[in-house]
């Protein structure tokens, strides 16, 4: 099983075109982008990239936008326009947030019920982020839905969970398994019990909270070798502020984001490569 290194574009200055990034990103190894088209700040620029680098995408698509609530038809209908949007440039997969946590179990069915139909139909994998505000917000919902939807594939960011249970996830083992059986797609964050994303995951006050997210992301990598998956996708998807931790007052970003994707990306293929011996 190939690892593969997937850069995202949250949070990477435009301003001189993603060319300019191209030197430095082939150098940490990433092979792969991961954006949104319908909000991307330039869509002819991102489509120049694609075509003159030779790279592949992984179209990130958000059913009904940001919006909470909403009924399962209108979650449907915004997630297969936006991913009709994408299918004519060859998409390697669909990393979807999907769903409302607002939702009841039934309803988050048969959204899932009608995703997995959707998948079927437009013959393009749709991988569902563990992601707050969505179904998969927190384990507990997770596993019911997957339980319920054994064919479903996830994109597991699991620095959201660890934020929503406000724990490093000590009683979800088996949760972490099933999520793992499933997981399509890595988000390579590195969350903690108050948000999101630690300030900087090289500080050694962060090394256990490091130690976590990577045997979890061991188990899904010796589930996909188990599922006889060739390729492994994993991106280093730390974000910008607010994300990204700031001084107060002047904001000013405590930490590099660009240095701290390169670092996880670089330590993950690290890891990987070990593991697979």
């Amino acid at each position: 099983m190939k690892l593969t290194l997937v850069r995202h574009l949250w949070g990477v200055d435009h301003a001189h075109g993603l060319e300019h990034h191209l030197p430095r990103w082939r150098d940490v190894g990433y092979e792969v982008i991961e954006s949104a088209f319908h909000i991307s700040p330039d869509r002819d620029a991102l489509l120049r990239f694609l075509k003159h680098s030779g790279w592949r995408w992984i179209p990130q698509v958000f059913s009904r936008e940001f919006i909470p609530g909403g009924s399962v038809r209108e979650h449907v209908d915004s997630m297969r326009s936006q991913i009709e949007d994408c299918l004519t440039y060859n998409p390697l997969f669909i990393n979807a947030h999907s769903g409302s946590d607002a939702w009841s179990l039934a309803e988050a069915e048969d959204f899932y019920g009608a995703a997995i139909e959707l998948e079927q139909q437009l013959g393009v994998a749709i991988a569902h982020e563990t992601h707050r505000l969505r179904c998969f917000g927190n384990p507990w919902i997770t596993r019911a839905i997957l339980e319920r939807f054994p064919s479903l594939k996830l994109t597991c960011d699991f620095s959201h969970w660890v934020c929503v249970a406000e724990r490093l996830l000590s009683d979800c083992g088996r949760i972490i398994q099933l999520a793992a059986q499933h997981c399509h797609h890595v988000h390579a964050r590195v969350g903690y019990e108050e948000g999101p994303q630690v300030p900087d995951p090289r500080a050694p006050e962060w090394a256990g909270h490091l130690a976590a997210h990577e045997s979890w992301w061991d188990t899904i990598w010796t589930s996909q070798l188990q599922r006889g998956m060739e390729m492994s996708t994993l991106t280093p998807e730390f974000g910008p502020p607010p994300y990204l931790h700031t001084l107060p007052y002047t904001r000013a970003p405590l930490a590099d984001l660009a240095d701290i994707c390169d670092w996880q990306a670089r330590r993950q293929a690290e890891r990987f490569a070990a593991m697979m011996g």
